[in-house]
């Protein structure tokens, strides 16, 4: 019998505790494990042998329920970059020491972009240097939705039900003066706009807002946007834009970079921030009326209490496929949403090699995106709708919901 390690890393979310659910409810089931083990805080943890036990502290459904309606990353998270193993072999020897001395068979990374990069690294360097009796599989997690190969990802469906719904509520609030207003909602998204897109989410039920939507995918003009900000207040007082925080104009450069220190995080991301603020300005000094901006920041990815029931169902899904496939002598790959169907909505599970997905982006089909660029078609509206289908019973104590923790 061999043991199971599993690990969280990248940007937490609703949904990254419901896969270690099915990572660990697996385990428990499964006669070929004995142990499952937790990294704290990623691939760092491993490194630092921080490992923690969690049949005991997982054992009964109860608590394994409570994980899956607490957000964030109960294992703890990391933006650790590995090096190469061409540069350096001292990370990955110290990760095999570390599988050795808790006699991990299975390694199960959840994660986005970033993450299945270290899982393509790891799984490679094993494979050339015939490390055979360890099996490395990547579990998808990104609000941004922005993985190849697989139709969706895990966290994704729940920070778009929670966008839609604060979307729809925004406009109810600013309906209700008669002063010409503007309020422009800047929704996270560096390079892919799908979470923005999911602002369309909001006009299902009848509402009119978001008025305009601006996706990173298609080049960002201050001039047309001015000009649609001018067109839809001579037809309505109060208007909501919903915009990507990593929108670029016509040569690609970030509209916001001028305001920036040109700091990049571990990965070389720019880092990004101040859209909302950067067009509020503009707005003012170029309109006139009233506007406000509002950031989402961190809500969109730890607003559990409004969590997607399909998401949190697949979410733990893939996790137990992730882990199954790895007991099974699978490695060096992904557990994917296959979607077969729309209407009605059905998906199967596969698994995808590794390097297809690592340091790629899925980004918003072009078009899906309306010509104007300031709206999306119905065929994004026809893809995200069943993604935030079902709400999850939530247990609350003293008022507010209650979250596991576990160290």
């Amino acid at each position: 019998m061999k043991n199971l390690l599993v690990a969280q890393s990248g940007g937490p979310s609703a949904a990254i505790n419901a896969t270690l659910c099915g990572v660990v409810e697996k385990c428990l089931a499964d006669k070929n494990i004995d142990k499952v083990y937790g990294a704290q805080n990623g691939i760092v943890g491993i490194l630092a042998d921080k490992i923690i036990e969690l049949n005991t502290l997982l054992s009964d459904p109860e608590t394994l329920q409570l994980l899956c309606q607490t957000p964030s990353s109960a294992l703890g998270s990391c933006r650790m970059k590995l090096s190469h193993w061409e540069e350096s072999t001292f990370e990955y020897e110290k990760i095999i020491s570390t599988f050795r001395k808790y006699d991990i068979g299975y390694f199960v990374y959840i994660g986005g972009n970033d993450s299945m990069d270290t899982v393509d690294k790891l799984a490679t360097y094993c494979k050339l240097n015939k490390i055979d009796d360890v099996c490395i599989m990547g579990a998808p997690k990104t609000i941004d939705n922005d993985l190849m190969e697989t139709d969706h990802c895990p966290g994704f469906g729940s920070a778009a039900k929670y966008i839609a719904t604060t979307l729809s509520e925004i406009a109810c609030d600013c309906n209700v003066y008669a002063v010409p207003a503007v309020t422009i909602v800047e929704i996270m998204g560096r390079d892919a706009g799908w979470l923005t897109a999911s602002s369309a989410l909001a006009k299902i039920n009848g509402d009119s807002a978001p008025d305009l939507i601006y996706l990173c995918e298609k080049p960002f003009s201050v001039e047309r946007f001015l000009q649609d900000i001018r067109q839809k207040l001579a037809e309505k007082h109060a208007v909501v834009v919903a915009v990507s925080e990593g929108i670029k104009n016509e040569n690609g450069t970030y509209i916001t970079e001028s305001l920036q220190d040109k700091t990049t995080d571990a990965f070389g991301h720019k880092i990004l921030a101040g859209v909302g603020t950067f067009l509020e300005e503009i707005v003012r000094q170029e309109i006139g009326c009233k506007v406000r901006s509002v950031e989402l920041n961190l809500m969109q990815r730890c607003a559990s209490h409004v969590a997607s029931g399909s998401d949190i169902y697949e979410s733990k899904l893939l996790g137990c496929a992730a882990a199954d496939y790895a007991i099974s002598g699978g490695t060096g790959k992904m557990a994917a949403i296959k979607r077969t169907s729309s209407k009605p909505y059905r998906f199967e599970i596969e698994f995808v090699e590794i390097d297809k997905i690592a340091n790629r982006v899925k980004e918003v089909p072009l078009e899906w995106i309306n010509e104007e660029g300031n709206d999306v078609t119905q065929e994004m509206i026809d893809y995200l709708l069943p993604l935030i289908q079902g709400e999850l019973p939530c247990s609350y104590k003293n008022g507010v919901p209650v979250h596991i923790r576990l160290y």
